[in-house]
Formats: structure tokens, sequence, C-alpha cells
């Protein structure tokens, strides 16, 4: 039997498998990318002898891809928490599929394996920008401050390397640091051990500094959209700058933009961390009217047309309001 794991490189979809794997070790071929690099089921063939586990990646995105494989005779094993409008049935097809605003794929993975590798699901869910349930999970493990802080560094240092336009952009192929993060149960010793990790925690404190120096080009009581430029560190910081933003005030909406060409942007928005994203009017039913797609509190564009973009930042301002005045005043 041949094996094909098939996974978004960011934390989320490395520390998936890396449960996976850990509770079921098989010798499989590993198919990622970088974030942006969505559409990785076109990178597959298969056959009758072809189980395919895929984790993380939209399935909207990578509909066809899944049934030319189911087409082929392949098994497919397809986890994931991004907002899908039609999942397929089929005998061959094991999907979870799960958009509740509060999980990531790695928390599903930890579901299916009764917690057994649950660190590695905190370390995805501070890594996805999911501090609630992670601070819930690792307050259930009876996990002290310091271990909680290291692992929210750790989950943000995997999920900081999956951004960029190319290889060159990141430290380390998400390939490569999923081989060195498989060689650990724990994920405090990979943290400790492995000198990749303090590579990266200066990598996102030079490019957050950078960033933070940006004056927004709109900013009021309820959306912030901040612009960086087509540069190394800024293709690398969106997602972190992002959610850091997101973090720092929990009632505002917020954009990060980056010019791709002299004709459309990339752009990552997340809503107010305060708001219940859960009754359709989120971030990827905005996004999608751009052409993008996501999840309900964190959604993207991968190519907005520079015309559009005022369009997108009325739009994007206009549901930010909608959005602050769901939110309970502060202090009740």
């Amino acid at each position: 039997m041949r094996y094909v794991d098939v996974f978004n490189g960011d934390a989320d979809g490395l520390c998936a498998l890396h449960q996976l794997r850990l509770a079921e070790p098989v010798d499989g071929e590993l198919v990622t990318g970088l974030k942006r690099e969505i559409d990785l089921l076109d990178r597959v063939h298969a056959d009758a002898q072809t189980v395919v586990t895929v984790l993380d990646l939209s399935l909207d995105r990578n509909r066809a891809a899944l049934l030319r494989l189911l087409s082929q005779g392949a098994n497919v094993h397809y986890v994931d928490h991004h907002i899908a409008t039609q999942i397929p049935t089929h005998p061959r097809l094991r999907a979870c599929i799960d958009t509740s605003p509060s999980v990531c794929t790695s928390i599903l993975v930890d579901r299916q394996l009764g917690g057994r590798f649950r660190p590695w699901a905190i370390v995805a869910a501070f890594g996805d920008g999911l501090q609630r349930p992670a601070l819930q999970m690792a307050g259930a493990m009876m996990l002290d401050e310091e271990q909680q802080a290291n692992l929210r560094t750790l989950g943000e240092a995997l999920n900081y390397n999956a951004y960029g336009e190319t290889e060159a952009d990141v430290a380390i192929h998400p390939r490569a640091l999923y081989g060195l993060v498989h060689r650990y149960v724990d994920p405090l010793e990979f943290a400790a051990r492995e000198p990749i990790v303090e590579v990266l925690v200066k990598q996102i404190a030079a490019d957050l500094e950078a960033a933070m120096q940006l004056a927004p080009i709109h900013d009021d009581d309820h959306c912030s959209v901040r612009r960086v430029p087509d540069l190394a560190w800024g293709r690398r910081v969106m997602g972190t700058l992002a959610n850091r933003l997101a973090d720092q005030d929990p009632r505002r909406t917020c954009a990060v933009l980056k010019e791709i060409d002299n004709a459309s942007f990339r752009v990552s928005v997340r809503v107010p961390r305060a708001f219940d994203p859960s009754a359709g009017d989120n971030a990827d039913q905005l996004c999608r009217t751009f052409g993008g797609l996501g999840r309900a509190g964190a959604a993207g564009i991968e190519r907005l047309p520079a015309d559009r973009l005022d369009e997108f930042v009325s739009a994007l301002c206009a549901a930010a309001r909608r959005w602050t005045r769901s939110l309970q005043p502060t202090g009740k």
C-alpha cells in the first residue's frame, strides 16, 4: 500500500500530521508547501493501492482534485476546519470537516486520537490564533504559565514559517521542518533542543518590529488596515501581524495587505476576537465576495485586484461595524 500525506505547511497542518503519525506510523510521501499553496491535491496521482490523508486544506479549493483521486480508486481521509460549501459523499472518502470557529484541524485530530498527543494540538491552536481553546486545553492539562508561554511561542514560530512567496523567503521549507518536528513526542523538548526555533523566534521579532513602524492605511474605532511592503520580511509577517493586531484589540477587525504586483494585493483578515463569527456573517463570507476563502474568524484573498481595493476596504469597514455592534459592551 502507498501512503501520501498532504498537509498545510503552517502550525496546524504540521501538528495535525505529527499527531496522526505518532499514533499511526506509516512510511508515506509528504506533499506540502507554503501557506499560500492551497491546491496541493493537484500534485497527487493515485490508484486503488493509494491511501491519501489530507489535513488543513480547503476542500472547496481541492474538490476537483479530490474527486479525481476518488475516481482513480484512492481511499482518502480528509480532516479540515475551513468553510466547505459542499462535501462529496463517496464510500472511499472519510471526511471530518468542522468549521466551528473554536477548532482547528489539529484539535479535530486530537479528538480522533482521544487526546494522546494533546500538547501538539495546543501548539497548533496557539499558532492558528485560537488563544481561548489553547488556554482551555493547557489548563485542563495543568500546564504552568511558563509551559503555556513556551507552547504559544512555538506555535507562533511554526505558523510564521509558512508565510512567504517562495522558499527563499522562509528559514526552512515546511517539509524539512516537519522532519525535525517528527523526531519529538514532547513539543517542549523540541522547542528546547532544536536551533531552528530560536532562529524563527528572532526572525518574528525583527519582522514585527519593522511592521509595527508602518502607519495604517485605514484606522478607526472598528477597523484597522495595514499594508506591508513586497519584501521578504513583509511576505513573512502577514499572518503573524494580523494575529498580533487581533490580540492587541479583541474588539476590532483588522486586515493586512501586501502588494503582489502593480495590479493586485494579497489580504489577511481577522474578525474581532470577542466576536462569535459562527452565524454566517464572518471573515470567510466577506473574503469570498472578492474571490478569497478561509475560516469564520480568519480568512484571506489570494489576489485582490488593485482597482477593487477601495471597494474591499469599504466592505471590510461595513462588516467591522456590524461585528462591533454585536459585541457586548465592555464589562458586561
